[in-house]
């Protein structure tokens, strides 16, 4: 083994240096099951079901991945396990909600929306069906399974597609809101989720939440951090980091990417000093690409996506890779100073 490989090996195992935060142990350790998005969606499906019986639920074969086995458990007879049929679910998702259902079709990102992206364009999309695409573990946080896990694609395929609404849940009282708004939410939905061990931001179900429309999470003057999903909280928490420093950061949860809140990203080139977009996702076509089409038409501001560069990412534990592509606090606080000229690495 080369040298090179050797270093590489060592860093996604999270050994390189003796540095204890690249181990997969944050990975696994630190947040209770009952504030895990993956484990609250077929609870709160299963809430709304006893209310509406339009829902039904539909998974490849993860139930237990997902727990839309609690919802099994408590809705049987709306209860669809389709096997390792991705496509197939997508489509049989869209044939229910052309009868009156209202489908939520869960399984990993990486198999529905770029696996099924022709079933949620021409079956769901196209036609207006009100079918709710749920990809979990999007990203690269299935980090041990490789490239054929890894959903680094999913926003910029799903955001192409014509009358189709994209929403990044950020933890688990976030999903619980998503999924109350998307009752009556017109048209076909994908609906990304992290990897079940995503930290809180929302302490509580937030009652403001509107499809559409992003919230600021904290103000600022100096530099605007826009972001999405898995990434919220290590940005709040690199705010916090920068704010030692003097710099005042805002951070923006910007959920829904379509339809973007574009008021919300030129407020922000109008009244802060710059712009970091921040995602995990491929920087091409994602959250980054989103924001600098509404940027295009505005003043020249300091702007800069953040997330993964147009490559494949390593195999190793999701920890050591958030923190190889600086998608955690200390590297996200690293990008800020870098775009507003700082030299100095925070610790």
């Amino acid at each position: 083994m080369s040298d090179h490989q050797q270093g590489q090996d060592a860093i996604f195992r999270g050994t390189s240096g003796g540095d204890a935060a690249l181990k997969d142990r944050k990975s696994i350790i630190g947040t209770p099951n009952a504030a895990l998005p993956a484990f609250v969606l077929g609870e709160e499906l299963a809430d709304l079901a006893d209310h509406d019986p339009r829902i039904v639920v539909l998974t490849a074969d993860l139930a237990n991945a997902n727990r839309t086995n609690d919802f099994r458990k408590r809705h049987p007879e709306r209860f669809f396990n389709v096997g390792i049929a991705e496509k197939n679910m997508i489509t049989v998702a869209a044939g229910m909600a052309s009868c009156g259902n209202i489908p939520y079709a869960a399984t990993f990102a990486s198999f529905c929306a770029i696996l099924g992206a022709e079933q949620l364009k021409t079956d769901c999309a196209y036609p207006g069906m009100k079918v709710r695409l749920i990809g979990h573990h999007s990203g690269m946080s299935m980090g041990f399974y490789g490239t054929s896990h890894h959903a680094l694609e999913d926003l910029a395929m799903t955001r192409t597609i014509a009358d189709l609404t994209v929403i990044c849940a950020t933890d688990a009282n976030h999903l619980r809101a998503i999924l109350r708004a998307s009752l009556n939410h017109p048209g076909a939905m994908y609906i990304r989720l992290g990897r079940g061990r995503d930290p809180q931001v929302y302490a509580d179900v937030p009652r403001d939440f509107a499809i559409g429309k992003a919230a600021t999470l904290r103000e600022g003057k100096t530099i605007s951090l826009i972001c999405c999903g898995s990434v919220v909280r290590a940005t709040l928490d690199a705010a916090q980091l920068l704010a030692e420093r003097g710099i005042e950061a805002r951070v923006i949860d910007m959920h829904t990417l379509k339809p973007l809140d574009e008021a919300a990203i030129r407020k922000a080139a109008q009244e802060t000093g710059a712009i970091l977009t921040i995602e995990e996702h491929n920087i091409t076509g994602g959250l980054g690409s989103a924001a600098a089409e509404v940027l295009v038409s505005e003043g020249r501001i300091p702007f800069q996506r953040h997330g993964i560069p147009d490559e494949f990412v390593p195999v190793g534990p999701p920890a050591a890779l958030y923190a190889q592509y600086k998608l955690d606090a200390p590297g996200i606080a690293e990008k800020v100073l870098t775009l507003l000229g700082g030299t100095r690495t925070t610790n």
